[in-house]
């Protein structure tokens, strides 16, 4: 654990499209986890974030499988009693009564939705996450949109729950 105590931080980015400026980096230096929802653009940039912790990534509309079988379209790491579940696109990470495309009947509810996409870094809680906890985009390190600067977004757990969600603007 790079982090004092029983805390675990989860960095979290995406539509980084090929390019990991060095700010993204140091804002993740201090993760245990990382999760990248998509576009990734080029498999140096797991590679890289490899050297700072283990990462979950699932692939964006522009990725190929160009990164292994580990990255596929949908992920669901379970950190520390955590449950996610990991797409670029938004209604990927919905489900309903009837599951949805990356859950199926069964399954366990994540807590914690993740996705990209948008470009429009977000954390969503109450009703508008339901069945989950929280619905998070965490923006976008390049190109990003409707305002907002270059983004990830970062978590913590601790005891088995997600303790504090915030967003982080890397400049």
């Amino acid at each position: 654990m790079k982090n004092s105590g029983d805390t675990t931080f989860v960095g979290i980015l995406s539509d980084t499209h090929g390019r990991l400026p060095n700010a993204a980096f140091a804002a993740l230096a201090n993760c245990d986890y990382i999760i990248h929802a998509g576009d990734i653009g080029d498999p140096s940039i797991l590679c890289t974030l490899k050297t700072l912790a283990p990462v979950y990534a699932v692939l964006g509309n522009n990725d190929f499988a160009e990164y292994g079988e580990d990255v596929g379209r949908f992920a669901r790491p379970a950190i520390d009693g955590v449950r996610f579940l990991v797409a670029h696109i938004p209604q990927d990470v919905r489900i309903g009564w009837k599951a949805g495309p990356g859950l199926t009947p069964g399954d366990s509810i994540p807590q914690v939705f993740v996705h990209g996409h948008t470009h429009v870094p977000k954390i969503v809680t109450g009703k508008e996450a339901t069945p989950a906890q929280y619905l998070i985009c965490p923006g976008s390190v390049f190109r990003p949109r409707g305002g907002s600067r270059p983004s990830i977004a970062k978590l913590t757990i601790k005891e088995g729950r997600v303790q504090d969600t915030w967003i982080e603007e890397i400049v």
